[in-house]
């Protein structure tokens, strides 16, 4: 079985071919794996196989983790394929199974290699005949200048591909019709495709093939069983995915030859035409639905999560150079930068993904960037009901105390699902409301029409200029607001979303980081002392007075995102002197199928219930 093994000390990469059973690994010259570190003991793990699956041993008390997940003397941990061993500075990873297990072979992570060489060759080739920098920046506004480009282009991947492994030319084949499958997957059930495979010149384009390419796609999608619903486009793709290697195969051997040459040549042409004019490797990825975030770590290793699940892909730059271009790429329209004097920096894509970038001497491992992506379809709450992140009575209470003007901090960590709820509260904001909205980076896709967005901006080169989310929400308050919705509370604009909730914008709504809702009421005092120094007890007062409701949201290990905690803010307790919270629904256990009414009413429901914001059958 194959391995890669990180070095995150030297940022090198190197491929173990590891047969034995069970593999250990340590610091001793005896072991399978020998990691010559002062933080691997002399035996410190092992890799057990049992049947078909892989589980890890630790074999000392020196730190091992399997997934980020510690795993303890005499506790196995499962190995699933895309999981990372971690010993010390080094990760070991699967990269291929044998006939028994399932995922991506060896040979075929080897074949990808072979591919990503070939393209990377082809680009330098073009490089150098063009006369362009490493970088590949192209003046795309210069049509002749771009067609001398693919003429070159395609002079080099006629001469390459006909010098090409089979066995490469087949992978090269099947992973643009993989590509154009589910394509077509999503254009079936949205409309629109997930992204344009079709090359920026049509000179290498040929319309007999791609009338012909064209119905063997459509073929292999009417054979699938798919619903082709704007709700279904995960579960479509994922059953496309499942049927796609299958179908290939008996594909393959049907197309005639210059059908398979043509398909080897536009996904090699595709992959270099996006480094030069697009988001190079990450242009695909940001394109499939059923991918949420991109995290690029140095050049050579791309993760991606997908169905709430981390996952390395088998995507690379060709150099740091590149890979700097793309951010460049990436931060130039949005006006920010990033450069030795400015190592990491905020931004968002054109859709609103939003992009965070760290560069050396801050990252060790090489540029790291990592793209939250938004969705082509918003969440709502039926989405989210769906998906057992709330249950349907807990759903019908937010969206009442919303409806009925309460304020709202949404508490959880990263990458827990706040902002997707918060999204999904603020659309149930009355249409004749005037909504402010206040944002490190613009991500609320509010439906109503009287939405006024507000980003905030960083400093420009000479350190001027910057504006700050404190200002932008004390500006808010002079924009005639019915609510301010502020995407995230994390510096002293605590103090102001606190005065604004309490000088008669009811309604506002905001996130938080923390781990459950009393903690978020100790951050909110912190964040507040940032701004001003005032009596804890004054503080505590004016969060009181100013906040309704604390609704929690946390990420399990599966992936799953779900609602556990919904709690009142009642009132200081005498004795202690600490906000009293009062839980009205609980997550206790996270096997639990729904939150629980904990019996508590709150003192708000009567109110609302007269009103018809909700329903006393939520407590039910």
């Amino acid at each position: 079985m194959q391995f890669w093994l990180y070095d995150h000390g030297n940022n090198t990469r190197s491929t173990l071919e590891l047969d034995a059973d069970p593999i250990v690994i340590g610091r001793e010259d005896g072991c399978h794996v020998t990691l010559k570190s002062p933080f691997v003991a002399r035996r410190h793990a092992r890799i057990v196989r049992r049947g078909n699956q892989l589980f890890v041993e630790a074999l000392s008390r020196a730190g091992t983790r399997v997934a980020n997940r510690e795993v303890h003397p005499g506790t196995p941990a499962r190995l699933d394929f895309g999981d990372e061993v971690q010993v010390g500075q080094f990760s070991l990873a699967p990269v291929g199974r044998d006939e028994n297990g399932d995922g991506v072979s060896a040979d075929e992570r080897l074949l990808h290699e072979r591919l990503m060489e070939l393209e990377r060759v082809a680009h330098a080739e073009l490089i150098d005949r063009m006369n362009l920098r490493v970088t590949g920046h192209l003046d795309k506004g210069d049509p002749h200048f771009i067609a001398q480009v693919y003429t070159q282009l395609d002079d080099i991947l006629q001469r390459r591909i006909d010098q090409l492994d089979p066995h490469v030319a087949m992978l090269a084949a099947k992973t643009h019709l993989r590509r154009l499958v589910l394509a077509e997957v999503v254009r079936q059930c949205q409309g629109k495709v997930a992204t344009d495979y079709r090359l920026a010149d049509e000179r290498l384009l040929d319309p007999v093939l791609e009338q012909r390419l064209a119905e063997t796609v459509n073929g292999m999608v009417d054979m699938m069983p798919l619903l082709f619903d704007p709700a279904s486009v995960g579960e479509d793709l994922a059953v496309a995915e499942e049927a796609f290697d299958d179908m290939f195969v008996q594909q393959y051997a049907q197309l005639p030859a210059d059908l398979r040459r043509y398909l080897v040549r536009q996904m090699i042409a595709k992959d270099i035409q996006d480094i030069l004019l697009g988001l190079g490797p990450l242009t695909d990825l940001l394109a499939m639905p059923s991918v949420s975030e991109v995290m690029v770590v140095g050049k050579d290793r791309i993760y991606i999560e997908k169905n709430g699940v981390i996952q390395p892909s088998t995507r690379t730059f060709f150099s740091d150079e590149i890979l700097i271009s793309i951010i460049e790429r990436i931060l130039t329209p949005v006006g920010r930068r990033v450069d030795t004097s400015t190592p990491l920096v905020d931004a968002r894509l054109q859709d609103g993904s939003r992009v965070n970038v760290v560069i050396p001497p801050l990252s060790l491992v090489g540029p790291v960037m990592t793209i939250r992506k938004f969705g082509w379809v918003p969440f709502t709450m039926d989405d989210l009901v769906e998906r057992g992140s709330l249950s349907e009575p807990v759903a019908k209470f937010v969206q009442g105390c919303v409806l009925g003007r309460s304020n709202v901090v949404i508490s959880g960590g990263t990458g827990s699902g706040k902002t997707t709820l918060l999204n999904v509260l603020s659309a149930y904001a009355r249409p004749s409301e005037r909504i402010i909205t206040v944002e490190e980076s613009a991500e609320l896709q509010l439906p109503q029409p009287h939405v006024v967005k507000l980003e905030g901006r960083p400093a420009n080169v000479e350190g001027r200029g910057a504006i700050t989310i404190r200002e932008l929400v004390r500006n808010a308050l002079r924009m005639r607001p019915d609510r301010i919705i502020i995407g995230e509370v994390r510096g002293p604009e605590a103090l102001d979303m606190l005065q604004a909730m309490n000088t008669g914008h009811d309604g506002s709504l905001s996130t938080v980081h923390a781990n459950n809702s009393r903690d978020a009421m100790k951050r909110i005092e912190a964040l507040v002392l940032m701004a001003v120094d005032m009596p804890i007890r004054a503080i505590r007062e004016q969060i009181v007075t100013a906040l309704d409701l604390v609704v929690q949201v946390a990420r399990f290990a599966d992936g799953r995102r779900r609602v556990t905690q919904i709690s009142e803010v009642t009132s200081i307790d005498p004795e202690s002197g600490q906000i009293r919270l009062e839980d009205i629904f609980l997550l206790r256990d996270a096997n639990q199928p729904r939150l629980r009414h904990t019996g508590y009413i709150p003192t708000f429901a009567s109110a609302m219930i007269e009103r018809g914001d909700f329903d006393v059958d939520v407590f039910l």
